[in-house]
Formats: C-alpha cells, sequence, structure tokens
C-alpha cells in the first residue's frame, strides 16, 4: 500500500507538470514565450547582431542621434556604405558649378526700413563700446549724438561705418574694427613688433591678437612708459606727425645741483647736431639730496630727444619714464600691462591730430 501511494503521488505530480506542459504548448502557439532573464540578450557589446549583443546601447548601437557616426543607411534590407570624403567633394563641387551662373537670390524686404541701407545709430554705438542698444538709445535721446556734424534726435537713424563721421559729446567715435592699447614698457624692451636678434620686443606682448597691432613713435630700449598700439594706421601716423605737435610728458632722474634757469634754457632751446630742441614745460618734482626727478614735456618726436637735451645742459640721466603721450597718461599702469584704452581716450585721441 505504502508503495502505490508513493507511486501514485508521484504520479500525480508528474500529471501536473504534464499539464502545465500542454498549457505553455497552446499559448506558445497563440503568441511568443516571453523568455526568461537568463536567455534574454541585450543591445549592448561588440559586433552583435540579432542573435547576439550589438556595439552600443539602443540608438547609439544602430548608429543613431546618441551614437557615433552612421556606419550606413538602409536600403531595401542591406546597410550601404558610407560615403567617402572625395564622394562628398565632388558631389560639392557638381553643385557649385551648376549654380555659378546665377544670379545671387535675394530675400524679400518684408520689414520697415530694410529698403535702406546701413546699420541702426545705437547698434554702431554698441558695437563701439558704448553700452547696451538701450543704453545707446538713452544717448541719442539725451541729444549726445551727432552724425557729419549733425545732432540726431530720432532713433533708428542708419549710418555708414566706413564713410559717416560719428561723435558722442563731441568726441569721435570708432565706429570700425579698431582696437587702441597703451602698453607701460619696461626698460631693456626694444620698440619694434618684431626683433631679428630674438630680443624682447613690444610683439611679445600682443601676440594673442586677433588683428595686427603697430606701435605707434618709438621709446628708446633704456627708457620706459606709455607707447601706444594700434591698428588704425591714420590716427597713428597723425600722432607722430610733427604738424600735430602732440605733447610727450616725461620724467627723468638726474644728479644735480641743477640752476634755477635751467627749465628757462631748456624752453628757450638747446643747440644738438641736428638743430635747436626746445622744451614746452620743466619743473622739479622731488629732490631728495643731489638726486633729482624733473618732469619735461616736448611736442618733438626725434630720437633720445630728453636724454640729449639734459646731457648737452650738463646733466645727464640716469632713468627716463614717459608718463604721457597727448591725453593718455601712465597712472597707476604697471610695467608690463597691456591696457585697452576707454572709447573716451580714443575719442580725446582723435580731437588732438583733427579726426
Amino acid at each position: 500500500m505504502r508503495s502505490s501511494g508513493s507511486n501514485g503521488g508521484h504520479g500525480g505530480r508528474g500529471n501536473h507538470r504534464g499539464a502545465g506542459n500542454d498549457r505553455d504548448d497552446k499559448q506558445g502557439q497563440g503568441r511568443p514565450r516571453r523568455p526568461r532573464p537568463e536567455e534574454r540578450r541585450y543591445d549592448v557589446g561588440p559586433g552583435a547582431t540579432k542573435d547576439g549583443p550589438k556595439a552600443g546601447r539602443g540608438g547609439a548601437a544602430r548608429g543613431g542621434a546618441k551614437g557615433g557616426p552612421k556606419q550606413g543607411q538602409q536600403r531595401g534590407g542591406r546597410t550601404a556604405p558610407a560615403r567617402s570624403r572625395e564622394y562628398e567633394a565632388r558631389a560639392e563641387e557638381r553643385n557649385r558649378e551648376r549654380y555659378a551662373g546665377k544670379k545671387d537670390v535675394k530675400l524679400p524686404k518684408t520689414f520697415p526700413g530694410a529698403e535702406q541701407e546701413g546699420e541702426r545709430l545705437q547698434k554702431v554705438l554698441a558695437r563701439a563700446g558704448y553700452g547696451s542698444r538701450r543704453a545707446c538709445e538713452e544717448l541719442i535721446e539725451q541729444a549726445r549724438v551727432e552724425v557729419n556734424g549733425e545732432i540726431v534726435l530720432e532713433q533708428g537713424k542708419r549710418v555708414d561705418p566706413e564713410k559717416d563721421e560719428v561723435k558722442v559729446d563731441g568726441l569721435t567715435v570708432a565706429t570700425q574694427s579698431y582696437q587702441f592699447f597703451s602698453l607701460n614698457k619696461p626698460a631693456g624692451v626694444v620698440s619694434t613688433m618684431e626683433d631679428p636678434e630674438g630680443r624682447q620686443c613690444l610683439g611679445d606682448y600682443v601676440t594673442n591678437r586677433e588683428t595686427r597691432l603697430f606701435h605707434v613713435g618709438r621709446l628708446d630700449t633704456e627708457t620706459e612708459g606709455v607707447i601706444l598700439l594700434t591698428n588704425h594706421g591714420e590716427l597713428a601716423h597723425r600722432l607722430t606727425h610733427p604738424k600735430y605737435g602732440v605733447r610727450k610728458t616725461y620724467l627723468a632722474h638726474i644728479v644735480g645741483p641743477i640752476p634755477r634757469d635751467l627749465g628757462k634754457r631748456l624752453k628757450d632751446g638747446i643747440q644738438l647736431e641736428d638743430g635747436y630742441a626746445r622744451a614746452d614745460h620743466f619743473r622739479v618734482v622731488e629732490q631728495t639730496g643731489k638726486n633729482y626727478l624733473v618732469e619735461v614735456t616736448l611736442h618733438e618726436g626725434r630720437k633720445h630727444i630728453v636724454r640729449r637735451m639734459l646731457a648737452e645742459a650738463g646733466f645727464p640721466v640716469d632713468k627716463l619714464v614717459r608718463t604721457a603721450f597727448g591725453p593718455i597718461t601712465l597712472g597707476d599702469q604697471k610695467s608690463g600691462w597691456l591696457r585697452r584704452l576707454s572709447n573716451t581716450e580714443v575719442g580725446m585721441l582723435m580731437k588732438e591730430v583733427d579726426l
């Protein structure tokens, strides 16, 4: 009885499994069976196909937006090879030849004032550094802006930055892509943009600029102080031309004692080998014993002019610093520092030479 019961028990369990298998078979005929976790294939891994994992995941593995470059496009169930660069270049050249003889297509002018030429005045002022467009509109509202000698009162006036003269508060605005810098040149730096002998020069301070700059005038190698750098050729030419007489101010260290009439002698003129040289202004700034710090202002730009004048008067210069070039002063600018000139400073420079 025990063995038959045992056999019956096993038989019951066996029949239950069999019934389960029958149900699985029936379900399999209607819809695909969900694979078990250990049977699933994931969309990852190198070189995968429908029977194995793929490289990358999801859309990335199929060359989608989040993956790498597409390896080809599906055409009729096949994978088309990617186009080569040579093919793309030839196609672009054919298209260029096809449309070379056709006129440029002009878009319709649908906004008010589109038929006008030039740029809006407030946009030109904003690009020149006078603040946001709204701030520049306020300048116009305050009647502080003039174009070609006439004060502008209405908004939206268009100007040609290449031809029209724009002024703010009477100072000319550099409307084109000009750059203006002041460098406090250290002693020992050559006043050239390049030096074939490999010495330190002005170009070493502006190597990261987008446009080519050039220096306005020169300073002796051992002379320190203000030297201007710009890409505005006409301004640079006028600033150094004797006709405009732009003043330069220097501080010189000399050893005294000095006579009271030294300033008068310098203003009256010192005879040099290349003619008389006259100072516009002279004063003693500081005295410590026999050491004097004197200020000399003149509008000439001859080579070593200050050193030669003081040496001819009997006082060789130990150290010389140019503290001002026209309206541009050295201030607290440290040695070797390059700074961009403000719009006001640029306007004053242009006014100095009638630009």
